[in-house]
């Protein structure tokens, strides 16, 4: 029995995605333990595309179980959608197991989502609108609705009617919207839950099956690190725990089934929607352009272009600490083929003195600047690159400073977008 964890170091778009198709290989299970359909994987295989937004990246493979664990909010409909895309491209998503106890999102959660940011103006989170934050609200209020009564007609049709007189109150007193209609919104999701019905089941059993036939199983998070609701930049996080903590209450086993962690670090930093980024560029023709271009920085679910700046080290030992990380994975080192010099922020200082942590309070968070050391580079495309000891000595003088400040090895880099173009540097399985 062995079991790995994969999760983002920085603020997402980090590219676990392909990280876990690719250790995907090795396992037996993939497991999605948190978020929800606001979180975007793009997958490429023999050069064809995935776009997965709620399904486990390890869906590409037919003899892996895929598990939505009780800590995943699930949109019924985007699931369904997606699943479609998959059986048109050819990906039979048979293998696919659903948590009975995972919330379900409803449109009155996205209508809830879209009028609060409204409702916000500047001081706006920046979120999806894919109504994940009510839909969380909802589980911890003690008001949502699980996949077992959506299984449920009667358990359904009683709970939806009470929940959405309350949004519509809600709704129309004091956001002044209009109500939504109960009739329909009843039929679609007594018809997704038909659809849906062959996936559903207690996966904490099923998983727990699967460590006991003691075979390998692979933890994938939603989201990252600074954007957990308890350690990123609050309140401009998302909804729930990405961190590796949650692997095990986000998907129904005990936490001494996880063996390694392994934190994906895009080789600079980009981030989406509102709140701080002490390394972020704000050029229009310099590094932070060429790296939102180059790497066609643009978000899978909303299409808004990325926030670019270089790599910040000193959040990323802040998260390898914070998730126990035993190996960084490091993506997109490609796109700083065509730099000629680059920068990684080592340290932060606030008022001139150098700080050790990352500050909870936003207003001292704002007034810390980054301590960047130059690296020379490498001017070479990398993409053919498959062992560590053949990339350019300037890339890897690169990494090792990484793993220096980080204080973690380096386990696996990936050097473009197809699943041949990484290659491991330890054994996780």
């Amino acid at each position: 029995m062995s079991s790995v964890v994969v999760i983002g170091s920085q603020w997402g778009d980090e590219g676990k995605g392909k990280i876990v198709d690719y250790l995907a290989q090795q396992a037996d299970a993939v497991v999605r333990y948190s978020g929800g359909s606001n979180a975007g994987h793009t997958v490429v295989v023999n050069d064809v595309s995935y776009k997965l937004r709620l399904l486990p990246s390890g869906i590409l493979y037919r003899d892996k179980t895929c598990i939505l664990g009780n800590g995943v909010v699930i949109n019924p409909r985007v699931v369904l959608q997606e699943i479609a895309e998959m059986k048109a491209k050819g990906v039979d998503t048979s293998n696919l197991l659903i948590s009975d106890r995972a919330h379900v999102v409803f449109p009155y959660h996205e209508k809830q989502d879209e009028l609060q940011e409204a409702a916000l103006g500047d001081a706006k989170i920046g979120t999806t609108k894919g109504g994940i934050g009510p839909c969380y609200m909802d589980k911890y209020a003690r008001t949502g609705i699980r996949v077992c009564d959506l299984m449920n007609k009667d358990i359904l049709a009683e709970k939806l009617k009470r929940n959405l007189a309350a949004k519509n109150a809600l709704f129309t007193k004091v956001y002044g919207a209009e109500p939504l209609e109960y009739e329909p919104m009843l039929k679609a999701y007594l018809g997704y839950a038909e659809e849906l019905r062959p996936h559903v089941t207690d996966t904490s059993v099923a998983l727990g099956n699967i460590f006991d036939a003691n075979k390998k199983v692979l933890f994938e998070g939603a989201q990252a690190t600074f954007l957990d609701i308890d350690y990123g930049t609050y309140p401009y996080v998302t909804s729930s725990n990405p961190t590796a903590g949650n692997a095990a209450t986000g998907s129904g086993v005990g936490p001494r089934f996880i063996d390694h962690v392994v934190g994906v670090v895009k080789a600079y930093t980009t981030r989406v929607g509102e709140g701080p980024f002490v390394c972020e560029l704000f050029d229009t023709d310099g590094p932070g352009t060429y790296l939102r271009n180059t790497g066609h920085e643009f978000g899978t679910v909303t299409g808004r272009p990325r926030r670019c700046g270089w790599l910040d080290a000193f959040m990323v030992k802040y998260a390898a600490r914070l998730n126990s990380m035993d190996a960084l994975a490091i993506t997109r080192l490609d796109i700083l083929d065509g730099l000629d010099e680059i920068k990684m922020c080592t340290g932060w200082t606030i008022d001139g003195e150098p700080i050790q942590h990352i500050p909870a309070d936003l207003s001292i968070l704002a007034k810390a600047q980054p301590v960047y050391e130059t690296f020379k580079g490498w001017k070479k495309d990398i993409s053919g690159v498959r062992s560590y000891g053949d990339l350019p000595k300037e890339a890897q003088a690169y990494l090792a400073r990484l793993s220096e400040v980080v204080g973690v090895e380096i386990g696996i880099v990936s050097v473009g977008p197809n699943r041949d173009q990484t290659f491991c540097l330890k054994e996780f399985f």
